[in-house]
């Protein structure tokens, strides 16, 4: 795999955790934003935040951790 798909790979993993990050601050309360005026249920935001903050994770590390092994 050629290093600029890895690196491009590697920055939307970490892209995806910094928005789901911040989309789970918002569904506990650790932002100073109301999110029940959004007319978005709470519980989506948090499904929505956990799925992209942990693929994000697993993205990044994956792509940080593997090897340019040529077979």
């Amino acid at each position: 795999m050629k290093n600029q798909t890895r690196l491009a790979l590697m920055l939307s993993g970490a892209v995806d955790s910094l928005l789901g990050g911040i989309t789970l601050l918002l569904y506990f309360g650790l932002l100073p934003f109301d999110i029940s005026s959004w007319g978005i249920p709470r519980w989506a935001l948090g499904v929505a935040g956990g799925v992209l903050f942990f693929s994000g994770i697993a993205v990044f590390t994956y792509f940080s951790t593997k090897t340019d092994s040529h077979e």
